[in-house]
């Protein structure tokens, strides 16, 4: 008899380690605490700058450096996760995809510049995946790398070994 509870009991327990295998996480937590790229730009009243003026250009320049160099957070190399994001696809297999960027929000990188680094996901997959267009919104789960890649569309600042794509759904509310 015990040892049908205890199967019992591990067979309950088996649908709930699945799912904390890949904790969901915020893009709030790529970024580490205490980065502020603003602080360099504060001393700048941009309300009173052209777009032509050489003061607004060499700001813009600092912060794309800024953006691009952007650090990545320490404490998620290694770790499995899942989070939401839009899809940029960068190769493809016919019509599957092997590797994208995952962004935060519609539009990024495409309708305008890229966010910083650490808000870029390189995604990388060792089979091709279905069917994937430009801004389909999906749930990504695998492994973070603290990993940079230079891309056409901009810089990531992580790599993510994929194991799941699924189409976006939002969370039912409780």
């Amino acid at each position: 008899m015990r040892t049908l509870l205890l199967i019992l009991s591990l067979l309950v327990a088996l649908p709930l380690q699945a799912a904390d295998a890949y904790p969901e996480i915020k893009w709030e937590e790529l970024v580490p605490k205490g980065w502020n790229p603003a602080k360099d730009l504060q001393a700048l009243d941009f309300n009173n700058l052209k777009d032509s003026d050489p003061r607004a250009l060499e700001a813009m320049e600092k912060m794309k450096a800024l953006w691009d160099n952007a650090p990545t957070e320490p404490a998620l190399a290694g770790k499995k996760v899942r989070l939401p994001g839009f899809v940029i696809p960068l190769e493809r297999k016919g019509e599957q995809v092997t590797e994208f960027l995952l962004v935060p929000y519609f539009g990024a990188c495409i309708h305008s510049p890229p966010p910083p680094a650490n808000q870029i996901i390189h995604a990388v997959s060792a089979k091709p995946l279905g069917k994937m267009q430009t801004m389909d919104p999906v749930w990504l789960s695998g492994t973070l790398a603290l990993e940079r890649a230079d891309t056409p569309w901009g810089k990531a600042g992580y790599r993510i070994t994929v194991d799941k794509v699924v189409p976006y759904q939002a969370p039912k509310r409780k």
